[in-house]
């Protein structure tokens, strides 16, 4: 059983804080909350995903990064982890020697949903991301095979939801040829 220290951070304390084990935490309200490791399915889609949208970088020769398990700061003493986020090298240059916790808004972030994050990557994240004010957020959700593509419109999300043979729909990418079932193929093993 692992023991979350019982303390109120700064969102200052936190880019510092090592509890010398190396769990990921993120953090809400001043506490912190520790993130569980991933399934190898979820890293199998994530890995999927990141490839795809950093091959689709490259090859429209955009100057952006696409990022594994960086933060974001969604609020005064919040900060939350994500599995992928697509900045412009711009922003990743304002990290370059420090804890890469963007306190701007990335372009895109992308959630794979885990048993214990629905509630958190369906609610939390994304009224916490519409108040950053991230353009575009995808919630990649093994547990019901389908892909919500939020896109911001006057402050709240606009919801489009993907199944099955469906291809995604990205603004921030127009010419992304994938479907759902291409993401969730990605993490069976066999």
């Amino acid at each position: 059983m692992v023991t979350i220290p019982a303390i109120n951070l700064t969102f200052e304390e936190y880019l510092t804080y090592d509890d010398g084990i190396g769990f990921h935490y993120e953090l809400v309200d001043g506490r912190l909350e520790l993130m569980n490791p991933p399934s190898i399915k979820h890293f199998l889609v994530a890995d999927f995903l990141d490839t795809v949208l950093k091959t689709e970088i490259k090859r429209l020769s955009l100057p952006w990064l696409c990022l594994r398990e960086t933060g974001v700061r969604t609020g005064k003493k919040k900060s939350r982890l994500t599995d992928i986020s697509v900045v412009t090298q711009e922003q990743a240059k304002e990290l370059k020697n420090t804890s890469a916790v963007f306190q701007s808004p990335p372009m895109l972030i992308v959630e794979v949903v885990s048993p214990e994050s629905v509630k958190r990557d369906y609610r939390y994240k994304r009224s916490e991301y519409a108040a950053l004010e991230v353009p575009e957020y995808w919630i990649v959700d093994p547990l019901t095979t389908k892909i919500t593509v939020l896109f911001l419109e006057e402050g709240l999300y606009e919801e489009n939801i993907f199944t099955d043979n469906q291809q995604i729909v990205s603004r921030l990418f127009p010419e992304l040829l994938i479907t759902v079932e291409q993401v969730f193929a990605a993490g069976n093993l066999g």
